[in-house]
């Protein structure tokens, strides 16, 4: 059936006012969620911790409040320990995720613990039961990480599968203990009583001149701690000075060039217990010098945890096999053998590149690479051809002043 002139234009009426009466709902209720506040969740109650033994156990006191007006329904509190620090028992409303390193970040293990229950504003809660934390041998200069937050935190994806707590659960109960804490992330050091040996390898070369030869030293911390330096803060050097006689023509990464010798640093800003830096080197052997010897040593910054400094340094040997090639240092006389030293010497005492010795009977090298003897025997037949060369030179000249004078007289 139609519907009359009048009751359409009544029904569109109806429609537009639905529909402005829609759009003021709608406009309003995002005032309406933006007036209500979220909650400001912040976590404390810890101090650094200091003087830890490894192999002990210890709790963490952590505070849980929410600083503004609104109340949080439910809280998640995590907790990341670096790898000198471990879990005791994780309760059941808790899960623990062990995550691999990467981007400068060593090794560690996070709980992360949600706790079902309003946290009213104001308010300090604390678990009922503190989450204890194990010393293990390796710890040292660990950190411990607090977090909390109104939503469960993801899992890191460089990390393993995360694994249910055993131990019951736990829930908040309020306290006065702690205090309220001031931020919703708070890093706390954790200090533990104990020692590392830094140390260095070196090495035993071998070759003959000319020879392009490997040459691999090695910095190791035997532990038993790890040790992790603050971001910011330089790490031990090695530094590496390879023996004389011989041309880097190779250099491994984190090494620089500093005068004669080699600057090199680490990889990783974290040294584990156990871990070893290598650093391959490859040398041309130019010339044979006498007891050539380079080394291997560490920075001599102050390291109190490393008591024993006999290995922090030690010798790179090179040992010149076969005979020295034309253009080699150390030119042998009479057949006695290399000088063992740089530029030409005599076998006997006192002598010196390019001039006769100071003993009689004795050879010296000279700068072309002649022999000549201090007897004189072998200078006379020299000296000989020389006195010769000049008598028949003073003929031909007095022949041919004759023979110039003569034609001058028939001319005239």
């Amino acid at each position: 059936m139609p519907m009359p002139p009048n009751d359409r234009r009544a029904f569109r009426a109806a429609v537009a006012m639905l529909g402005a009466a829609g759009l003021i709902a709608l406009a309003a209720a995002p005032a309406a969620y933006a007036d209500d506040p979220a909650p400001e969740l912040v976590v404390g109650g810890i101090e650094p911790i200091g003087g830890v033994k490894p192999g002990s156990t210890f709790d963490l006191p952590v505070t849980v409040a929410s600083k503004g007006t609104a109340v949080a329904e439910k809280v998640w509190v995590t907790y990341s320990v670096t790898r000198g620090l471990g879990f005791a028992e994780v309760p059941s409303n808790c899960w623990t995720q062990q995550v691999r390193p990467y981007d400068e970040m060593p090794e560690r293990w996070t709980v992360a613990c949600g706790f079902d229950q309003a946290v009213e504003p104001g308010v300090v809660y604390t678990p009922e039961t503190p989450l204890r934390v194990n010393a293990l041998d390796r710890a040292f200069h660990d950190e411990l990480r607090l977090r909390v937050g109104a939503d469960e935190p993801g899992v890191d994806d460089n990390g393993t599968p995360p694994v249910a707590g055993t131990a019951p659960a736990v829930k908040l109960v309020e306290t006065q203990h702690g205090g309220m804490g001031a931020a919703q992330v708070v890093d706390v050091p954790v200090t533990s009583v104990n020692t590392a040996d830094y140390q260095v390898t070196g090495a035993a070369l071998k070759g003959s001149i000319g020879e392009t030869v490997p040459m691999k030293v090695e910095f190791t911390n035997a532990g038993p701690a790890w040790v992790m330096t603050k971001v910011g803060v330089p790490s031990v050097r090695v530094m590496i000075m390879p023996p004389a006689g011989t041309s880097v023509v190779k250099t491994p990464g984190f090494c620089k060039a500093k005068g004669k010798a080699y600057d090199c640093g680490t990889s990783e800003r974290a040294l584990y217990e156990g871990g070893r830096e290598t650093y391959n080197f490859k040398l041309k052997i130019d010339k044979r010098v006498a007891h050539a010897k380079g080394s291997v040593a560490l920075s001599t910054e102050a390291r109190p945890f490393d008591p024993d400094k006999t290995n922090d340094k030690a010798a790179i040997t090179l040992d010149v096999t076969g005979g020295d090639p034309t253009g080699s240092t150390g030119s042998s006389t009479n057949g006695a053998g290399s000088s063992g030293s740089s530029g030409s010497s005599t076998s006997g005492s006192g002598g010196s590149a390019g001039g006769p010795s100071s003993t009689g009977g004795d050879a010296t090298t000279t700068t072309n690479g002649g022999t000549l003897a201090d007897t004189g025997s072998s200078a006379l037949p020299i000296t000989g051809v020389a006195a010769a060369a000049v008598v028949t030179g003073t003929g031909l000249f007095v022949i041919v002043r004759r023979r110039r004078a003569q034609r001058l007289t028939n001319q005239w």
